[in-house]
């Protein structure tokens, strides 16, 4: 059990004081990830890829939210671990702001929301990313070093993503991974492989809702089950999250850093899962905009701070948008780094068996993140406890991204 005590990290990020009575759990040790050749982890088909398989880490399906439901689904909300969490926390401590309500058309509502002053350090109104009550930890918007392209991928790890993850190997290219809890449970041989290829692994919530939304129970479950899932799948609890369509203000901001979690954000934005999807967006419109941020890689934009692009491994689409354009956005960027290297983020997880190189490690040729389970190897043990749990089978991946959906 992880009594979580936030601390001061590496570079230019920090962390709020707080305090959690957390129960992450692992019988996984992240330096020594195994990945059977089985079809759903060696194919190019989507459907082979995405068929079931045997979760090779036992669970009972009564410990955990519902499938691509609110977290606090099934149960969880008046569970004796959540409940424990939930108390834990001073709640007198946080800002006194209201959930924010979706319209009809299942828009956020900002009729009325005070854009001038903006009291609430609302993204979906201002793109504000610097809190403005105090205790919060402040978001991540852009790397810090120059002429960087910060590769990051929403929504995985997605059960047909085989093709687009062996690229990214091919080119010793790693990236900053979000993924949602759902997923994890679903396709862990995925999230396993993630870690295991380098990728720096982050939270994006259990279910994808907008969290401002969310009441403040249903904030907590969602960021916490979610780092608890990364956590039993791969071996690791990830320090960052990313909010569904960045969807975040001072009180869902407050509630992350109790548990020690500071969201990265963006400022490119490719709008690839909204091709097809989204009136008036089309896949020309997709390539228009990685065209124009290619641009900016050679016009000097980025010639003093570098970037984080916003893009998905939603669906085959999304990820073969990054793989047609990557070999343009190496020409025009001097780095193409994942935000942990970018940041100077050594150890992005609560556990520090695997380490991340800094800028200038990077830079200067280590490729890899030690203790990942790819050359070098790291030394130190897993930091994972043991726990008591029997074997369930689940299938579960959202209609919302293309695939089958079975909740359990």
């Amino acid at each position: 059990m992880w009594n979580l005590v936030a601390v001061a990290t590496m570079g230019m990020v920090g962390y709020a004081a707080a305090q959690a009575k957390t129960n992450y759990t692992s019988t996984v040790d992240p330096t020594k990830l195994t990945i059977p050749n089985i079809p759903q982890t060696t194919s190019y088909d989507v459907a082979t890829q995405c068929q079931y398989y045997q979760s090779p880490v036992a669970y009972n399906p009564s410990d955990w939210p519902t499938s691509w439901q609110i977290a606090t689904s099934n149960g969880m909300n008046t569970s004796a671990e959540f409940t424990a969490l939930y108390n834990s926390i001073q709640w007198n401590n946080a800002p006194s702001i209201q959930p924010k309500v979706l319209g009809p058309n299942g828009a956020l509502v900002l009729t009325g929301y005070d854009t001038v002053n903006d009291p609430d350090c609302w993204w979906s109104a201002t793109q504000c990313t610097k809190p403005k009550k105090s205790g919060i930890n402040a978001d991540i918007v852009q790397c810090q070093e120059p002429n960087v392209w910060g590769l990051t991928f929403d929504d995985g790890p997605n059960c047909s993503h085989n093709a687009f993850y062996d690229f990214l190997k091919q080119n010793n290219q790693r990236a900053s991974m979000f993924y949602i809890g759902s997923n994890v449970m679903g396709w862990p041989y995925g999230a396993m492989r993630g870690l295991k290829d380098g990728h720096h692994l982050a939270g994006h919530t259990w279910s994808h809702k907008l969290m401002t939304t969310l009441t403040n129970q249903e904030v907590l479950a969602e960021l916490y089950y979610t780092s608890k899932a990364i956590k039993f799948v791969t071996g690791v609890t990830p320090k960052y999250w990313r909010p569904a369509q960045g969807d975040l203000d001072d009180r869902v901001r407050w509630i992350a850093s109790q548990l020690g979690l500071t969201a990265i954000l963006w400022n490119l934005d490719t709008d690839d899962w909204a091709a097809n999807s989204v009136p008036g967006i089309t896949p020309q419109t997709v390539q228009t905009n990685y065209q124009n941020f290619i641009t900016m890689g050679t016009n000097g934009s980025f010639s003093a701070i570098g970037n984080i692009v916003l893009s998905h491994e939603i669906n085959n689409m999304t990820m073969d948008f990054a793989i047609t354009n990557y070999p343009q956005i190496k020409k025009a960027y001097k780095h193409i780094l994942d935000v942990a290297t970018c940041m100077n983020i050594t150890h992005p997880y609560l556990e520090e068996s695997i380490t991340y190189p800094t800028y200038d490690q990077a830079i200067n040729g280590a490729t890899t993140a030690t203790g990942s389970g790819v050359t070098p190897a790291a030394t130190g043990t897993s930091a994972g406890t043991h726990t008591s749990t029997v074997s369930a089978g689940a299938l579960f991946i959202a209609t919302l991204f293309g695939v089958l959906a079975t909740l359990f």
